[in-house]
């Protein structure tokens, strides 16, 4: 694996398992994720920049994060290209249970740039931990969704969209990422919040 340089696109979890969930997708907080998602990734691919798919599984579960089902792949509005990087995680960061890090070492990436589905679980929870190893954290947020927190759970309901501005202020003030959009990326565009 090569890059011309030292910035990798993470598309986090864009897979079909979440598309399961029908009346959660059919309510999720951005419906352009995925149009997003896919502007970042031709942006990506036309710039140079790595791009690695990951996608979450639960094996042995029987349900829709497990490989046996044929769920875990990416949504297929979106289509990876032969020589990009692809990492099957199991845990809710794409860096506790793959050799990510080391991949985007050995490819002398220092910047991640952070797109796909649970804004506030596995894309937060790896832009944290990729801000501990050092790299820098561009987080696009509407190039990210989420689903809302239920009335009937212990602590009340959360909008989607309130999740998702609060994983946008938590990161940016707590000095994990910088918040961008997905037409900053593209047009090159200054850092963002």
């Amino acid at each position: 694996m090569t890059a011309s340089t030292a910035t990798a696109l993470l598309v986090i979890d864009a897979q079909e398992s979440f598309r399961q969930r029908a009346d959660e997708w059919a309510e999720t907080a951005n419906p352009q994720v995925v149009t997003n998602i896919d502007r970042l990734v031709e942006h990506s691919r036309s710039v140079g920049d790595l791009v690695v798919w990951i996608t979450h599984a639960d094996p042995g579960s029987g349900g829709i994060f497990d490989p046996e089902n044929g769920l875990v792949r990416v949504i297929s509005d979106l289509s990876p290209a032969p020589d990009e990087l692809q990492l099957q995680k199991t845990t809710i960061s794409a860096f506790a249970s793959t050799d990510l890090e080391q991949q985007l070492t050995r490819a002398g990436v220092r910047r991640v740039v952070i797109c796909g589905i649970r804004t506030d679980q596995c894309c937060e929870t790896t832009a944290r931990a990729a801000s501990d190893l050092g790299f820098e954290v561009d987080f696009v947020t509407d190039a990210t969704t989420t689903s809302a927190i239920a009335a009937g759970d212990t602590y009340g309901a959360v909008s989607g969209d309130d999740i998702m501005r609060r994983t946008e202020s938590v990161l940016a003030a707590r000095g994990f990422a910088s918040i961008r959009t997905t037409a900053q990326v593209v047009a090159g565009a200054s850092v963002g919040v």
